[in-house]
Parts: structure tokens; C-alpha cells; sequence
């Protein structure tokens, strides 16, 4: 079943892939599959179809095209991406890899959630600049990362693609102590669950689960039948307790462009 699955999120998320916002546009090239955005945006090598002998070719191709735009982009490598020395390569043409992360899948219907806010917690879903700021404020103390990109992002999905974005705050009275989004892509199977945080002092009191259940359940009722995440070391554990499956590994290899 895995394996039946993993083929579906290639051709869904990876080979028939959508744009992940507004301005942002998906092109098949030869055997790549690539996002162009702008700056602000994510440009990503999403999908390939490479071997030994098409391999450095197409690389040099992509390094080429976003250093001629000026961006920097990110080539997704999956675990059973071919050929099997591809980061290799990746690495060689000036690439650099950042930690792994597993992909992780669930069906929406099978989900073993049950999980509530503690006492005084409240959840705020966001459609609105205000809204942004907050989940940003999570995002910046949770990660310890610039939140502009995300901002940029959110607001610009927000305003033209509403139907493509799921934002949840939590508040404990006014102050923001969680937040988490979920991507949908219409006309797929799969919703995306990403940038679930906890800011440190509220960590361990079930926030991260509950945010989950709550984004599990509006891709049911919109009908999204599974659930995918990139799941980080301290996050695949959670979620395996939850019903989600291992289905491979995924690597940002990052090129300065």
C-alpha cells in the first residue's frame, strides 16, 4: 500500500504538480518538473526523471536557467530519486543539502486524533494581515527564522487564493503560542500540512496535536483523502502516534543560484 501511495503523491504533488501561490508558475523541461516564482518565492526543482547519463546535463541546465533569474533555488530530492547518486552530483554542481526530513503520509479518514487545547487556549483561524502577524510571531520564535518569505507568501495567497491555504493560530488569551498551516492543491488527493510550532514555554501541552487534528479534519470535509508532511526528527515521532506512515525521505539540496 505504500508504495501504491508513494506513486500517487509523484504524480499528484511532484510530476503533476500545481503552483504553490499566486505569480508562481509549474514547467515541464525535458524530464524536470520546476517552479518559477519570483524572489520572494520558492523556485524549486520538484520531480525528475534521470539516470547515469542525463543526469549532470539536466543539472547544469537548472543551475543555468534560475542564474540567469537571479534566484536562488532548491532542487527536492526524494530517497528513491534516480539516479541513486543524484545528491552526489547535486553536491559536486554547487549544491548544498540541508538536514533530511521524512515523508510522512495518512489517510484523513484513519487519523487516531482526539487531542484538545488546554485550559485557556483558543485557536483563531487566519484570513487576514492582522492574523498573518501572528502566525509569523510563532514562526520566528518557534524556528528561530526570518519570517518575510512566509508573510509575503501568506498574504498574497490570502488575497487571491483563498481556497489554497489553511492558517490556525493558537492564543493563550491574546498572545500567540502555536500556529500551523495546510497547503490544498485542487483536483489532488493530498492536503500539506506544514510549519506546525510551539513556542518554547508552551511546548509538550499537546498543541502540535491538537493543530493537527484540527487541519485533518477541514481536508475531510473539503475532501482531501490523505494527509502528507515532511516530517522533521522531533516531529515524526508525534505524528507516527497519530497513524501517519514513512514513506521515504526528502532533501532540499540549495543552490545560491
Amino acid at each position: 500500500m505504500d508504495l501504491q501511495v508513494l506513486a500517487l503523491y509523484d504524480r499528484d504533488m511532484r510530476e503533476g504538480a500545481r503552483p504553490d501561490g499566486p505569480g508562481a508558475r509549474v514547467e515541464r523541461v525535458g524530464a524536470v518538473v520546476r517552479q518559477v516564482a519570483d524572489a520572494e518565492g520558492w523556485n524549486a526543482v520538484l520531480w525528475s526523471a534521470l539516470d547515469e547519463k542525463t543526469a549532470d546535463g539536466a543539472i547544469a541546465e537548472q543551475v543555468e536557467f534560475f542564474g540567469t533569474l537571479g534566484h536562488e533555488f532548491e532542487w527536492k530530492l526524494y530517497g528513491h530519486d534516480l539516479p541513486c547518486d543524484l545528491g552526489a552530483r547535486l553536491a559536486a554542481a554547487g549544491f548544498r543539502p540541508e538536514p533530511a526530513e521524512t515523508l510522512m503520509v495518512a489517510e484523513t479518514a484513519g487519523l487516531r486524533v482526539d487531542a484538545g487545547l488546554p485550559d485557556g487556549v483558543r485557536t483563531t483561524q487566519v484570513t487576514d494581515a492582522a492574523g498573518v502577524d501572528l502566525l509569523v510571531d510563532v514562526h520566528e520564535k518557534a524556528f528561530g527564522t526570518d519570517g518575510a518569505r512566509l508573510r509575503h507568501r501568506l498574504l498574497a495567497q490570502l488575497a487571491e487564493w483563498p481556497d489554497t491555504v489553511v492558517a490556525v493560530v493558537a492564543l493563550a488569551g491574546d498572545e500567540p503560542v502555536s500556529a500551523a498551516r495546510m497547503e490544498l492543491r485542487p483536483g489532488t488527493r493530498f492536503a500539506g500540512l506544514w510549519g506546525g510550532g510551539t513556542v518554547a514555554g508552551w511546548r509538550g501541552r499537546g498543541l502540535y496535536r491538537a493543530l493537527v487534528a484540527h487541519r485533518a479534519r477541514v481536508a475531510e470535509d473539503r475532501g482531501y483523502r490523505y494527509l502528507h508532511v515532511d516530517a522533521s526528527a522531533m516531529s515524526r515521532p508525534i505524528l507516527e502516534r497519530l497513524g501517519f506512515h514513512a514513506l521515504g525521505t526528502t532533501t532540499p539540496y540549495v543552490h545560491a543560484g
